[in-house]
């Protein structure tokens, strides 16, 4: 098999380490043009972009991003350009230049690309990223950020080092729920939390496999498909369409299961604005059909955060799967039959979508996923204090125009690896946890597991050989 490294250009890869000392942000009037005379933005204050990964979710990260007017598309990058799901993309953006490996991409064009979109499968984010912010490329990088705790670790630091812009792609985190809880949190609206229930109750992919799941399935490689590529830094298994073009996240080697797929929409402003940080303990108390390849067909994952300063310690509960639904207290209602369906339901709270109930001191607070914002319950309790919820204003920046805003110095990225990372660790934990079973006690401060030697190996795994030299930039 080909050495992966053969096709980077070795002395601009030896040069990166050298591009930090000079890296620097400009103000956009200096790197870009002025509006013209109609309100059009001229070529010259575009953000050129490539973007790798252009089918299913990347194609709407893509269309959104150009929707914005900010971006202008150099380069599209895909390790199945043939792929039906990636015709849309190339078909809109027939003047870009195409490229099966970023590492060419990067190579041939890295003069002309300010930004760079990644909505490649979770095991392949990390060294992309790493490369691109190597070279001071601004990055937005689609949900879960890494595939592992140690991934995440050097994102962020390289982050931080290189000073791009960077965001996750976590979009409700630019919409209402995200200012709704900045500024009840600010205004001790939502105080006090001591427990937070959350769930994903929808119909996963992997549901059904279960048991019957003993090895990778392998079946012939399509015409064209860069097979090698696809793998990153992960390890290798025979091609089939249960890993690709989307069925990757039902796997423990390369996706995140509902936990990390729906996590960052449900938990991220709790997270951020309870300065939760990482756990001391993460416990498996559910895993219906558990494997040693893919996720369970239902989990419940308990995670208890420490306090932090003036905020008391707080338990966070997950549930996934289809009839694993999150205990509620008898005083918000309780569940019923939905005459549809059959399923269960719980209102004010809808438990047939993704959402969260937060438990305060005095308040108890139910919302939904990505933009939705939260309601205080029950509906009597909302109608004492309504006169004092802040108000909050509809007129900002969407998440793809918030991250092109701050690649030209005019926003800060709301989601960026420095607030997105961490976020994402704590999804990464959990995973070792449905993986595993059990409880894992974990150190903070050490950054490590302390009771599991097993559980600690898989927060950092070693890269495919190869590979190893995007872990050191």
């Amino acid at each position: 098999m080909k050495n992966p490294t053969n096709t980077l250009n070795r002395r601009r890869f030896l040069k990166r380490s050298t591009l930090f000392a000079s890296f620097s942000i400009l103000p956009s009037h200096f790197v870009f043009g002025q509006k013209s005379s109609d309100d059009q933005l001229p070529p010259s204050e575009l953000v050129n972009l490539a973007a790798i990964g252009i089918g299913n979710q990347g194609r709407g990260d893509l269309s959104n991003l150009f929707a914005s007017g900010h971006c202008n598309v150099v380069a599209l990058c895909d390790v199945d350009l043939k792929g039906t799901h990636t015709q849309e993309s190339q078909t809109n953006h027939s003047k870009a230049r195409r490229f099966t490996d970023f590492r060419k991409m990067f190579d041939e064009m890295s003069d002309e690309i300010d930004a760079v979109l990644i909505a490649t499968p979770d095991h392949s984010h990390f060294c992309i990223a790493m490369l691109a912010m190597s070279l001071g490329k601004h990055v937005y990088v689609e949900k879960p950020l890494a595939h592992t705790f140690g991934q995440c670790e050097r994102l962020i630091d390289l982050a931080d080092r290189s000073g791009v812009v960077t965001q996750m792609g976590n979009q409700g985190h630019s919409g209402a729920n995200y200012f709704q809880f900045k500024s009840w949190t600010e205004a001790g609206i939502i105080k006090d939390v001591e427990r937070i229930s959350a769930f994903m109750n929808k119909d996963r992919r992997w549901h059904g496999w279960g048991e019957s799941v003993t090895q990778y399935p392998s079946q012939p490689l399509p015409e064209a498909m860069d097979w090698d590529t696809w793998f990153c830094s992960g390890p290798e298994h025979p091609f089939s369409d249960r890993l690709h073009p989307q069925e990757w996240r039902s796997w423990y080697d390369y996706g995140s299961g509902a936990f990390g797929d729906w996590g960052p929409h449900i938990l991220d402003t709790a997270h951020r604005f309870l300065k939760l940080g990482l756990p001391h303990k993460i416990s498996a108390i559910k895993r219906d059909g558990a494997n040693d390849f893919v996720f369970p067909q239902a989990s419940t994952i308990e995670f208890q955060f420490a306090k932090r300063k003036e905020m008391p310690a707080c338990k966070v509960n997950w549930y996934d799967g289809v009839e694993n639904l999150p205990e509620v207290e008898k005083e918000l209602g309780e569940y019923t039959k939905s005459p549809d369906t059959g399923k269960k339901r719980f209102k004010p709270l809808d438990v047939n979508k993704p959402g969260k109930v937060i438990y305060g001191k005095d308040l108890t607070f139910a919302g939904g996923s990505h933009s939705d914002a939260l309601r205080v319950v029950p509906q009597k309790k909302f109608m004492e204090i309504r006169e004092i919820l802040p108000r909050i204003s509809g007129k900002n920046s969407n998440h793809y125009a918030n991250f092109l805003l701050a690649c030209k110095g005019e926003e800060e990225s709301r989601s960026p690896f420095r607030v997105s990372g961490e976020l994402t660790q704590v999804f990464n934990l959990g995973v070792i946890a449905q993986r595993l079973g059990g409880t894992i006690k974990f150190n903070p401060k050490t950054r490590s597991i302390t009771n599991s030697k097993t559980a600690n190996a898989l927060l950092d795994p070693n890269p495919r050989k190869g590979w190893e030299e995007f872990y050191k930039l």
